[in-house]
């Protein structure tokens, strides 16, 4: 007796994408490249498993990412401890590095695909979840901080998106935020009463995300801390003006929330985050900044880098709701077919026919008409070609149109000799 097998699930928080899911993805993702080769951004490939200690010392150790989230394991054969990449940035600036591109130019470069939390799944947030993540290494000036605001307020408006809002902040430079620090510990020290536990245990670690808390009890406390936007210098604030100034100049509206300070350690400047009410409690679809200090941190020459990361769940989640994405049907031509000589001349057809442009499915196997047909239509196919013993004996095939315009006159199916197929196509679809 064969010994039965328990069914094997997909782990909580990883999620299957399924063909009648991908097709969104992919026009998604076609629609990003588009996008970002408009501006002149180029593609980078990182791999997925890093040393541990590249996101330890380029996130920073306090972080939740860093403490909780990340999945690290010990590789026995090479005795390393390795980390499945929880963000794009810290391999990027790694890869930068390692092969000196930095030395005769800036780079604007992108990164597209999946990265690793352990965090609670919910809405729009995965264990396995995936990023669009855009670089702009080089760059020192607001200039490039705004062009990447504008950037992101042209995809929006692209993919039809409403209801996303702009909200911006300076972190200032280190010499500040350490003034700052010793503040916010100092207000802190006088309100320990009503922090949290977690509020206690980052109180000297991490205060500036104490400060980003949801516990209402403490809402008021945060309200009253010592905004870091007062401890800036000249030169700080000069450059947050540079970037409002272009904003204005373009008409992008923004909300300046001084407690915005995002999650990692290697951000100064510049903060901003694109924030929604559509997707539940977690409503950031975009969030980035100025990083200066990273690349020296990682070991490479000083050089001033700026980005930003967009959840592409998240951002699939709303272009859907917005009535904007349509999916590519499963084809353009669904090859119909009866008896096995006809079979093969649609496969000789089918081939043609790629030749042409065309996307084609030839049905598979022998099975009557009506149910060929109704594969047909539920491939979304634009175009059904029916070939039978009589239409083959005749060098032709019948040619009925599946998604005919309303307003479209000409026959719904009409004979077309089969040598001239491809340019009946070309003409009508």
């Amino acid at each position: 007796m064969s010994q039965s097998f328990e069914k094997v699930r997909a782990l909580t928080g990883m999620k299957d994408i399924l063909p009648h899911e991908s097709a969104a993805w992919e026009e998604l993702e076609a629609l990003v490249r588009e996008w970002l080769a408009s501006y002149g951004y180029r593609n980078m490939r990182t791999p997925v498993l890093e040393h541990t200690r590249l996101f330890a010392r380029g996130i920073g150790e306090v972080t939740d990412i860093v403490e909780k989230e990340m999945y690290s394991f010990r590789d026995s054969l090479n005795d390393e401890q390795l980390t499945m990449r929880p963000e794009f940035t810290a391999g990027m600036v790694r890869a930068t590095i390692e092969h000196n591109l930095l030395y005769d130019r800036p780079q604007r470069v992108y990164c597209m695909g999946p990265v690793f939390r352990h965090e609670r799944p919910q809405r729009g947030r995965y264990r396995q979840f995936h990023q669009i993540d855009v670089e702009a290494l080089g760059f020192a000036g607001p200039d490039v901080d705004a062009e990447l605001i504008l950037m992101l307020a042209r995809l929006w408006k692209r993919l039809g998106l409403r209801d996303i809002r702009l909200e911006l902040n300076s972190l200032g430079q280190a010499d500040e935020r350490a003034a700052h620090r010793q503040a916010l510990i100092g207000h802190l020290e006088k309100h320990i009463d009503v922090l949290d536990d977690e509020a206690r245990r980052r109180m000297h670690s991490n205060p500036l995300r104490v400060l980003d808390t949801k516990n209402p009890a403490m809402q008021d406390m945060a309200n009253q801390a010592p905004r870091l936007f007062d401890f800036l210098g000249p030169e700080s604030r000069a450059h947050f003006e540079g970037v409002c100034a272009r904003l204005r100049d373009a008409g992008i509206e923004y909300r300046l929330n001084p407690r915005l300070v995002r999650g990692l350690d290697y951000y100064n400047l510049t903060v901003f985050e694109w924030v929604t009410d559509r997707l539940g409690a977690q409503g950031t679809v975009c969030g980035g900044g100025r990083y200066d200090g990273l690349l020296e941190l990682l070991g490479g020459r000083p050089a001033p880098a700026v980005g930003f990361a967009i959840g592409m769940e998240r951002l699939l989640d709303l272009w859907q709701q917005s009535g904007a994405a349509s999916g590519k049907p499963e084809c353009d031509v669904y090859v119909v077919h009866q008896g096995d000589a006809a079979q093969r001349r649609a496969a000789l057809l089918a081939e043609e026919l790629r030749d042409a442009g065309h996307r084609v499915l030839v049905h598979a196997g022998s099975s009557g008409f009506k149910s060929q047909f109704k594969r047909a239509d539920a491939s979304a196919a634009a175009v059904a070609l029916i070939i039978g013993p009589d239409e083959l004996a005749a060098g032709q095939a019948s040619v009925k149109w599946l998604r005919q315009a309303e307003d479209d006159t000409r026959a719904q199916q009409e004979v077309v000799a089969l040598d001239a197929i491809a340019e009946t196509l070309k003409t009508r679809m």
